[in-house]
């Protein structure tokens, strides 16, 4: 490979000149090169300081004798995108940034890559770009922003903005949440979608291990960054490429990750569209046979207890796969040029566990308390997926984010043909306990499917509904939804599917047990399936598409992008 990109340079003798234009001198021509991307911008916290974890692997791949290039793609972020039409875009971002990581990884014949990302889509794109691309890569972990005051987090945000809409708390404590809630860059400090998508990265062995979710204070991040920087070199030195590692195997230890640590539902459009990169399928079923034998480790927020911080101290990923070695493939290859189970004996002679441990001491918690041995845990997995006459094809629930009373639930429906109806209805106080929301049209195809972060945190908000209304959506939801919220219904609505055609007192049955989700009665009143189905016939004949005015991405997006439980991707 290296001789290929240096005999394909040197068949035009511009690129040279140019670069010379630049910094770059004649030793750098002759050098190997390495591309170093990453979302660097003032979007958000977790991609402010990105620029300094580039400057680190650069020096890194300089020390090595070869020659970095920084090239730098903004991603956005969904916090900032709530309560308005920005929303639509969260998603599509994903395959632009695939997409312009590619340009930049093609207009050039590089050596090796190495990819810098914090959050929810920045790493979905990056680990899809890895396999599209199949050039020696490392995915470096943009790291966990501090906890706020009491160990709180930016997950504050929906609870504090429903009870201010509903004048429930006062101007000064809204105003504390904005000078402490985000102490400083980073990833959110819970169990969202940005520290799934980093601990689903080190699971699958494309980046180093123990780098996922290093507080961003810590100087231990730049050094590993500095790591990957030297350890792409010798990746290309030793012709690895991100598909030797990017297998199914790698795939399934990610997704017994997940349901380990009680990973964001948005995993399920993430792993099976970076998969699709390298080839592989795969299907919702295999996450749900994970999440029903794999024991559920962690008490993270939203979940659980603590921040991601003390997910890290505890012993992070690492610790998570220690303890699931009877179940995980640890032959696999990774970025380290080592196998997992390799790498893990090689973490555990150099001290990692203890040294983290360490820093517990200052918060006196013991490691049990945030990572459980499966000894320990007293539930399997954390993710279900539901089928039944309501979704066909699937839907997902994060169920360790649900009380127990409310996994098995029936209640009867009110639609909704947008989240912004839904929510103020909820803020309004038009939503009676028990009942099943439905909010669609917003899959991919039909808005390009947004988060419910805003409605859902309304709703758990709210004391009468927080534990006795559910929630079903063809959307998806953020990282750090609590309660009982059903997403990726598929087939979407817009596409016709049965959440398009429930209507308001069909009586809805969850049951997260046995894996349902189906339209059980009509107008209040139980019906048999056949006469379900008759009626499901009758509405469909009548039924219309909505309309929906789309420009630009989005309207690329929305007519292109595959059903919520394939991932969400676009052609």
């Amino acid at each position: 490979m290296q001789q290929r990109c240096r005999r394909v340079r040197a068949n035009w003798h511009q690129v040279d000149c140019l670069r010379m234009g630049t910094d770059w001198d004649e030793k750098d021509l002759d050098a190997l090169q390495i591309l170093v991307e990453d979302v660097w911008g003032d979007s958000h916290p977790g991609s402010f300081h990105l620029n300094e974890l580039s400057a680190e692997v650069a020096i890194g791949v300089y020390q090595e004798g070869a020659r970095p290039a920084s090239f730098h793609v903004t991603d956005i972020c969904d916090g900032w995108a709530m309560g308005h039409d920005g929303m639509n875009y969260i998603l599509a971002s994903r395959e632009v940034i695939t997409d312009m990581v590619e340009l930049h990884a093609s207009v050039i014949p590089w050596d090796g890559m190495v990819l810098v990302s914090s959050c929810d889509k920045s790493i979905p794109a990056h680990l899809k770009a890895a396999g599209r691309m199949d050039l020696p890569t490392i995915l470096v972990p943009g790291g966990s922003m501090r906890p706020g005051p009491e160990l709180s987090t930016t997950g504050k945000t929906g609870e504090l903005s429903a009870l201010s809409k509903k004048g429930q708390v006062d101007d000064a404590v809204v105003r504390n949440y904005k000078l402490t809630g985000a102490p400083n860059c980073g990833a959110c400090q819970f169990m969202g979608t940005a520290s799934t998508m980093q601990c689903m990265a080190e699971a699958l062995g494309l980046a180093l291990p123990g780098s996922a979710l290093i507080p961003t204070s810590f100087m231990a991040i730049r050094r590993e960054a500095r790591r990957a920087g030297r350890q792409v070199v010798t990746l290309v030195k030793e012709g690895i490429t991100a598909r030797e590692i990017l297998t199914r195997k790698a795939f399934e230890n990610a997704i017994m990750v997940h349901a380990a640590i009680g990973g964001s539902t948005n995993a399920l459009l993430h792993l099976p569209a970076a998969a699709r990169e390298v080839g592989l399928e795969i299907d919702p079923e295999v996450f749900d046979e994970m999440n029903q034998k794999i024991p559920y480790l962690t008490n993270i927020q939203p979940s659980g207890k603590y921040p991601t911080e003390l997910f890290w101290f505890a012993g992070g990923v690492p610790r998570v796969q220690w303890f699931l070695q009877d179940y995980l493939h640890l032959d696999v290859m990774t970025v380290t040029g080592k196998t997992l189970g390799e790498n893990l004996e090689d973490l555990r002679r150099d001290g990692f566990f203890e040294r983290g441990e360490g820093f517990l001491v200052n918060y006196k918690v013991e490691r049990w308390e945030i990572i459980r041995s499966p000894e320990e845990a007293a539930e399997k997995g954390s993710i279900a997926v539901l089928k039944g006459n309501l979704a066909p094809d699937g839907a997902v629930v994060k169920y360790s984010a649900v009380v127990p009373e409310m996994h098995r639930h029936t209640g009867q429906a009110l639609a909704f043909d947008s989240e912004e109806e839904c929510h103020q209805a909820i803020i309004e106080g038009k939503v009676t306990p028990g009942s099943v929301l439905i909010i669609r049209n917003e899959g991919p195809r039909g808005s390009g499917m947004p988060e419910m972060y805003m409605t859902t945190d309304a709703l758990a908000s709210d004391p009468r509904l927080a534990t006795t209304t559910a929630l079903i959506t063809d959307g998806r939801f953020s990282g750090a939804t609590r309660g009982p919220c059903i997403g990726h219904v598929s087939p979407e609505a817009v596409e016709g599917g049965p959440i398009a055609l429930v209507q308001d007192g069909d009586l809805i049955e969850i049951d997260i047990p046995n894996r349902k989700l189906n339209i059980v009665g009509l107008n209040g009143q139980k019906a048999s399936p056949e006469e379900i189905e008759g009626v499901l016939k009758e509405r469909k004949a009548k039924w219309k598409r909505p309309a929906r005015a789309r420009r630009g991405i989005l309207k690329k997006y929305s007519a292109s992008a595959a059903a919520p439980m394939k991932g969400a991707y676009w052609e």
